[in-house]
Protein backbone atom coordinates (compact mmCIF):
# COMPACT_ATOMS: atom_id res chain seq x y z
CA UNK A 1 0.00 0.00 0.00
CA UNK A 2 3.05 2.17 0.63
CA UNK A 3 4.13 2.29 -2.69
CA UNK A 4 0.14 3.50 -3.84
CA UNK A 5 -0.14 5.97 -1.46
CA UNK A 6 3.27 7.77 -2.90
CA UNK A 7 2.20 7.51 -6.31
CA UNK A 8 -1.06 9.43 -5.89
CA UNK A 9 0.60 11.88 -3.67
CA UNK A 10 2.97 12.73 -6.59
CA UNK A 11 0.17 12.21 -9.18
CA UNK A 12 -1.57 15.68 -7.06
CA UNK A 13 1.44 17.64 -7.87
CA UNK A 14 1.66 16.10 -11.35
CA UNK A 15 -2.05 16.88 -12.67
CA UNK A 16 -3.05 19.81 -9.95
CA UNK A 17 -4.79 22.41 -11.80
CA UNK A 18 -3.60 25.35 -10.88
CA UNK A 19 -0.34 26.31 -13.18
CA UNK A 20 0.18 29.87 -12.63
CA UNK A 21 -1.10 31.48 -16.03
CA UNK A 22 -0.97 35.08 -16.72
CA UNK A 23 -4.24 36.27 -18.62
CA UNK A 24 -3.93 38.05 -21.07
CA UNK A 25 -7.38 38.51 -23.06
CA UNK A 26 -11.06 38.00 -21.29
CA UNK A 27 -14.96 38.63 -21.76
CA UNK A 28 -16.88 38.89 -18.53
CA UNK A 29 -19.75 40.11 -20.36
CA UNK A 30 -20.54 42.57 -17.79
CA UNK A 31 -21.89 45.21 -20.24
CA UNK A 32 -25.54 45.58 -21.24
CA UNK A 33 -24.28 45.35 -24.49
CA UNK A 34 -21.85 43.15 -26.68
CA UNK A 35 -18.07 44.73 -26.45
CA UNK A 36 -17.24 45.72 -30.11
CA UNK A 37 -14.04 46.24 -29.03
CA UNK A 38 -13.67 42.04 -28.32
CA UNK A 39 -15.84 40.72 -30.90
CA UNK A 40 -17.95 41.66 -33.87
CA UNK A 41 -21.66 40.23 -35.35
CA UNK A 42 -21.07 37.54 -38.17
CA UNK A 43 -23.95 38.43 -39.96
CA UNK A 44 -25.51 36.33 -42.49
CA UNK A 45 -27.61 33.02 -43.67
CA UNK A 46 -26.02 31.64 -46.37
CA UNK A 47 -25.62 27.84 -44.59
CA UNK A 48 -22.44 28.52 -43.44
CA UNK A 49 -20.97 25.61 -45.49
CA UNK A 50 -23.02 23.21 -43.27
CA UNK A 51 -26.32 23.62 -44.96
CA UNK A 52 -27.25 25.36 -41.88
CA UNK A 53 -31.09 26.63 -41.61
CA UNK A 54 -30.35 29.77 -39.58
CA UNK A 55 -29.77 33.50 -40.20
CA UNK A 56 -27.53 35.39 -37.73
CA UNK A 57 -28.53 38.86 -36.41
CA UNK A 58 -26.86 41.70 -35.25
CA UNK A 59 -28.32 43.68 -32.12
CA UNK A 60 -30.07 42.42 -29.48
CA UNK A 61 -32.56 40.31 -31.17
CA UNK A 62 -30.42 37.09 -30.98
CA UNK A 63 -27.52 38.48 -28.85
CA UNK A 64 -28.24 39.57 -24.92
CA UNK A 65 -26.07 40.55 -21.96
CA UNK A 66 -27.24 40.48 -18.44
CA UNK A 67 -25.91 39.85 -14.97
CA UNK A 68 -22.45 38.94 -16.20
CA UNK A 69 -24.00 36.46 -18.62
CA UNK A 70 -24.01 36.61 -22.87
CA UNK A 71 -27.30 34.90 -23.98
CA UNK A 72 -27.45 33.39 -27.82
CA UNK A 73 -31.02 32.39 -28.26
CA UNK A 74 -32.58 30.63 -31.16
CA UNK A 75 -35.91 31.22 -32.47
CA UNK A 76 -38.39 29.63 -34.95
CA UNK A 77 -38.30 32.42 -37.04
CA UNK A 78 -38.80 33.41 -40.54
CA UNK A 79 -36.15 35.94 -42.15
CA UNK A 80 -35.72 35.65 -45.77
CA UNK A 81 -35.55 31.92 -46.86
CA UNK A 82 -34.13 31.01 -43.35
CA UNK A 83 -36.45 29.17 -40.88
CA UNK A 84 -34.97 30.69 -37.88
CA UNK A 85 -32.80 33.20 -36.14
CA UNK A 86 -29.69 33.09 -34.07
CA UNK A 87 -26.38 34.97 -33.37
CA UNK A 88 -22.61 34.09 -34.17
CA UNK A 89 -19.85 36.44 -32.61
CA UNK A 90 -15.86 36.34 -33.57
CA UNK A 91 -13.17 38.08 -32.64
CA UNK A 92 -11.86 38.24 -35.86
CA UNK A 93 -9.52 41.15 -36.93
CA UNK A 94 -9.67 42.06 -33.18
CA UNK A 95 -7.88 39.79 -31.02
CA UNK A 96 -5.81 36.39 -32.25
CA UNK A 97 -3.88 34.24 -30.52
CA UNK A 98 -1.21 31.50 -31.08
CA UNK A 99 -0.47 29.02 -28.10
CA UNK A 100 -1.93 29.35 -24.39
CA UNK A 101 -4.98 28.25 -22.35
CA UNK A 102 -8.26 29.47 -23.89
CA UNK A 103 -11.37 28.99 -21.93
CA UNK A 104 -14.66 29.65 -21.29
CA UNK A 105 -17.67 28.92 -19.13
CA UNK A 106 -21.28 28.25 -20.69
CA UNK A 107 -24.01 26.02 -20.89
CA UNK A 108 -25.83 24.54 -23.69
CA UNK A 109 -29.43 24.03 -24.92
CA UNK A 110 -30.66 20.42 -25.99
CA UNK A 111 -32.97 19.93 -28.88
CA UNK A 112 -32.77 17.86 -32.61
CA UNK A 113 -31.07 20.26 -34.54
CA UNK A 114 -29.07 22.72 -32.25
CA UNK A 115 -25.90 23.15 -32.23
CA UNK A 116 -23.75 25.46 -29.77
CA UNK A 117 -19.92 25.90 -30.05
CA UNK A 118 -17.09 27.60 -29.04
CA UNK A 119 -14.42 27.15 -31.20
CA UNK A 120 -11.23 28.58 -33.50
CA UNK A 121 -10.52 29.54 -36.99
CA UNK A 122 -6.90 30.45 -38.47
CA UNK A 123 -6.77 34.15 -38.82
CA UNK A 124 -5.62 33.20 -42.23
CA UNK A 125 -9.02 32.29 -43.35
CA UNK A 126 -9.60 34.89 -45.91
CA UNK A 127 -5.85 33.97 -47.68
CA UNK A 128 -5.99 30.15 -47.52
CA UNK A 129 -9.54 29.06 -46.86
CA UNK A 130 -10.73 26.38 -44.88
CA UNK A 131 -9.60 23.62 -44.09
CA UNK A 132 -5.68 25.10 -45.10
CA UNK A 133 -6.04 27.76 -42.26
CA UNK A 134 -7.28 25.22 -39.90
CA UNK A 135 -9.87 24.74 -36.87
CA UNK A 136 -9.90 24.32 -33.66
CA UNK A 137 -13.39 23.08 -31.95
CA UNK A 138 -13.13 24.00 -28.07
CA UNK A 139 -16.59 22.46 -27.02
CA UNK A 140 -19.83 21.56 -29.73
CA UNK A 141 -22.87 20.18 -28.81
CA UNK A 142 -25.48 18.63 -31.10
CA UNK A 143 -29.02 17.63 -30.44
CA UNK A 144 -30.11 15.89 -27.44
CA UNK A 145 -26.54 13.99 -26.60
CA UNK A 146 -25.12 13.69 -22.72
CA UNK A 147 -21.86 13.94 -24.22
CA UNK A 148 -19.59 16.96 -25.51
CA UNK A 149 -16.70 17.06 -28.66
CA UNK A 150 -13.62 18.83 -28.56
CA UNK A 151 -12.02 18.02 -32.19
CA UNK A 152 -9.71 19.57 -35.04
CA UNK A 153 -9.60 20.15 -38.12
CA UNK A 154 -7.03 20.94 -40.97
CA UNK A 155 -5.40 20.42 -44.43
CA UNK A 156 -3.11 17.04 -45.24
CA UNK A 157 -3.75 16.49 -49.37
CA UNK A 158 -7.70 17.07 -48.25
CA UNK A 159 -9.76 17.55 -45.13
CA UNK A 160 -8.61 15.52 -42.12
CA UNK A 161 -9.45 15.71 -38.55
CA UNK A 162 -9.23 14.18 -35.10
CA UNK A 163 -11.10 14.96 -31.55
CA UNK A 164 -12.23 13.07 -28.59
CA UNK A 165 -15.83 13.14 -26.39
CA UNK A 166 -16.30 13.51 -23.25
CA UNK A 167 -19.84 12.73 -21.17
CA UNK A 168 -21.95 15.23 -19.18
CA UNK A 169 -25.06 17.09 -18.28
CA UNK A 170 -24.40 19.91 -20.83
CA UNK A 171 -27.49 21.44 -19.69
CA UNK A 172 -25.27 22.52 -16.68
CA UNK A 173 -22.24 25.32 -16.43
CA UNK A 174 -18.98 23.70 -17.40
CA UNK A 175 -15.58 25.03 -17.76
CA UNK A 176 -14.57 24.16 -21.28
CA UNK A 177 -10.89 24.48 -21.96
CA UNK A 178 -8.18 23.65 -24.61
CA UNK A 179 -3.82 23.91 -23.43
CA UNK A 180 -2.27 24.64 -26.84
CA UNK A 181 1.44 25.01 -26.98
CA UNK A 182 4.04 23.56 -29.67
CA UNK A 183 3.98 20.13 -28.90
CA UNK A 184 0.36 19.15 -28.44
CA UNK A 185 -3.99 20.50 -28.44
CA UNK A 186 -5.37 19.20 -24.88
CA UNK A 187 -8.89 19.34 -24.33
CA UNK A 188 -10.51 19.73 -20.69
CA UNK A 189 -13.70 19.73 -19.15
CA UNK A 190 -13.59 21.26 -16.08
CA UNK A 191 -9.94 20.78 -15.77
CA UNK A 192 -10.43 16.98 -16.48
CA UNK A 193 -8.22 15.79 -19.49
CA UNK A 194 -10.04 13.93 -21.97
CA UNK A 195 -8.23 14.17 -25.81
CA UNK A 196 -4.51 15.25 -26.82
CA UNK A 197 -3.70 15.81 -30.25
CA UNK A 198 0.20 15.89 -31.30
CA UNK A 199 1.22 18.76 -33.11
CA UNK A 200 4.59 18.32 -32.55
CA UNK A 201 6.97 18.73 -35.81
CA UNK A 202 4.01 19.40 -37.81
CA UNK A 203 3.31 15.88 -37.05
CA UNK A 204 0.65 14.77 -39.83
CA UNK A 205 0.43 18.05 -42.05
CA UNK A 206 -0.51 20.22 -38.18
CA UNK A 207 1.44 22.87 -39.56
CA UNK A 208 -2.23 24.76 -39.43
CA UNK A 209 -1.57 24.56 -35.35
CA UNK A 210 1.28 26.74 -35.38
CA UNK A 211 -0.14 30.27 -36.38
CA UNK A 212 -2.36 32.49 -35.01
CA UNK A 213 -6.53 32.15 -34.83
CA UNK A 214 -9.60 33.97 -33.78
CA UNK A 215 -12.34 32.77 -31.49
CA UNK A 216 -16.10 32.03 -31.86
CA UNK A 217 -19.22 31.71 -30.06
CA UNK A 218 -22.27 30.38 -31.96
CA UNK A 219 -25.68 28.43 -32.29
CA UNK A 220 -26.28 27.29 -35.52
CA UNK A 221 -29.97 25.07 -36.24
CA UNK A 222 -29.84 22.12 -38.55
CA UNK A 223 -27.38 21.61 -40.83
CA UNK A 224 -25.28 18.22 -42.08
CA UNK A 225 -24.21 17.30 -38.58
CA UNK A 226 -26.67 17.74 -36.13
CA UNK A 227 -29.78 17.36 -38.76
CA UNK A 228 -32.52 19.43 -38.46
CA UNK A 229 -35.47 20.45 -35.41
CA UNK A 230 -38.71 18.51 -35.71
CA UNK A 231 -41.46 18.88 -33.63
CA UNK A 232 -39.78 18.41 -30.69
CA UNK A 233 -37.52 20.95 -30.09
CA UNK A 234 -38.24 23.85 -28.09
CA UNK A 235 -37.83 27.29 -29.20
CA UNK A 236 -36.85 29.61 -28.19
CA UNK A 237 -33.07 28.17 -27.49
CA UNK A 238 -30.42 29.54 -25.42
CA UNK A 239 -27.42 28.93 -25.53
CA UNK A 240 -25.76 30.76 -22.24
CA UNK A 241 -22.04 31.87 -21.35
CA UNK A 242 -20.41 33.07 -18.61
CA UNK A 243 -16.83 34.17 -19.42
CA UNK A 244 -14.18 33.90 -22.07
CA UNK A 245 -10.91 33.97 -21.00
CA UNK A 246 -7.16 33.46 -22.52
CA UNK A 247 -3.74 33.01 -20.83
CA UNK A 248 -0.01 32.25 -21.54
CA UNK A 249 1.89 30.70 -19.28
CA UNK A 250 3.75 32.64 -16.48
CA UNK A 251 7.22 34.55 -17.63
CA UNK A 252 8.77 32.16 -14.90
CA UNK A 253 7.97 28.49 -15.16
CA UNK A 254 7.42 27.55 -11.64
CA UNK A 255 7.79 23.85 -10.64
CA UNK A 256 4.22 22.84 -10.91
CA UNK A 257 3.89 24.57 -14.33
CA UNK A 258 7.15 22.81 -15.29
CA UNK A 259 5.37 19.32 -14.74
CA UNK A 260 1.55 19.90 -16.58
CA UNK A 261 4.08 20.85 -19.36
CA UNK A 262 5.45 17.67 -19.99
CA UNK A 263 3.21 15.39 -21.55
CA UNK A 264 3.33 11.51 -22.48
CA UNK A 265 2.74 11.04 -26.18
CA UNK A 266 0.64 9.03 -27.88
CA UNK A 267 -1.87 8.23 -25.08
CA UNK A 268 -3.44 5.63 -25.12
CA UNK A 269 -0.65 3.52 -27.00
CA UNK A 270 0.32 0.02 -27.76
CA UNK A 271 4.11 0.33 -28.81
CA UNK A 272 5.96 3.22 -27.85
CA UNK A 273 5.36 6.42 -25.79
CA UNK A 274 7.40 9.45 -25.29
CA UNK A 275 8.15 12.25 -23.52
CA UNK A 276 7.00 15.47 -24.62
CA UNK A 277 7.64 18.79 -23.06
CA UNK A 278 7.35 22.64 -24.02
CA UNK A 279 10.83 23.81 -21.94
CA UNK A 280 14.08 22.74 -23.77
CA UNK A 281 16.39 22.82 -20.79
CA UNK A 282 14.37 20.03 -19.09
CA UNK A 283 16.54 16.63 -18.22
CA UNK A 284 15.01 13.52 -17.33
CA UNK A 285 16.48 11.20 -14.62
CA UNK A 286 15.79 8.14 -12.36
CA UNK A 287 12.92 6.86 -15.07
CA UNK A 288 10.92 4.02 -13.02
CA UNK A 289 7.64 2.17 -14.66
CA UNK A 290 4.62 1.23 -12.28
CA UNK A 291 1.39 -0.81 -12.40
CA UNK A 292 -1.81 0.97 -11.35
CA UNK A 293 -1.81 -1.34 -7.97
CA UNK A 294 1.11 0.12 -7.12
CA UNK A 295 4.10 -2.90 -8.36
CA UNK A 296 7.39 -1.73 -9.57
CA UNK A 297 7.75 -2.97 -13.30
CA UNK A 298 11.07 -1.57 -14.66
CA UNK A 299 13.75 1.26 -14.94
CA UNK A 300 13.44 3.25 -17.91
CA UNK A 301 16.49 4.55 -20.02
CA UNK A 302 15.72 8.35 -20.99
CA UNK A 303 18.43 8.07 -23.55
CA UNK A 304 16.81 6.44 -25.99
CA UNK A 305 13.49 9.08 -27.56
CA UNK A 306 10.69 6.25 -27.28
CA UNK A 307 9.91 4.14 -24.64
CA UNK A 308 9.36 0.58 -25.42
CA UNK A 309 5.60 -0.94 -24.31
CA UNK A 310 4.69 -3.36 -26.35
CA UNK A 311 5.61 -6.12 -23.48
CA UNK A 312 2.72 -4.66 -21.27
CA UNK A 313 -0.26 -5.99 -20.87
CA UNK A 314 -2.92 -4.02 -21.25
CA UNK A 315 -3.76 -1.54 -18.98
CA UNK A 316 -3.30 1.67 -16.99
CA UNK A 317 0.50 2.42 -16.13
CA UNK A 318 2.28 5.14 -14.33
CA UNK A 319 5.96 6.73 -14.87
CA UNK A 320 7.91 8.68 -12.33
CA UNK A 321 11.11 10.42 -13.02
CA UNK A 322 13.05 13.70 -12.24
CA UNK A 323 13.05 16.85 -14.35
CA UNK A 324 15.42 19.37 -13.13
CA UNK A 325 15.48 17.83 -9.45
CA UNK A 326 11.81 17.51 -9.06
CA UNK A 327 9.71 14.68 -9.15
CA UNK A 328 6.91 14.06 -11.71
CA UNK A 329 4.51 11.53 -12.10
CA UNK A 330 2.38 10.47 -15.70
CA UNK A 331 -0.24 8.16 -16.41
CA UNK A 332 -0.84 6.45 -19.47
CA UNK A 333 -2.92 3.38 -20.98
CA UNK A 334 -1.61 0.69 -22.70
CA UNK A 335 -3.75 -0.68 -25.07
Amino acid sequence: MRKIIVILGLLSISYHSSAQWEMIWNDEFNNSILDNSKWINDVGGNGWGNNEAQFYTAGSANLTMNNGFATITAKAQQLGSNQYTSAKIISKNLFDVKYGKIEGRMKCPMGKGLWPAFWMLGSNIDTVSWPQCGEIDIMEHINNEPKIHGTAHWNNVGHQYLGGIINTDPTLFHTYSIVWDANSIKWYMDDQLYYILNISNNTNGTEEFHKKFYLILNLAVGGNWPGYPDASTVFPAEFVIDYIRVYKPAVAATDELLASSIELIPNPADQTIQLISNFSNESFSNGQLWSMEGRFVQSIDFIASLIDIQHLEKGTYFISFEVNGKQVVKQFLKQ
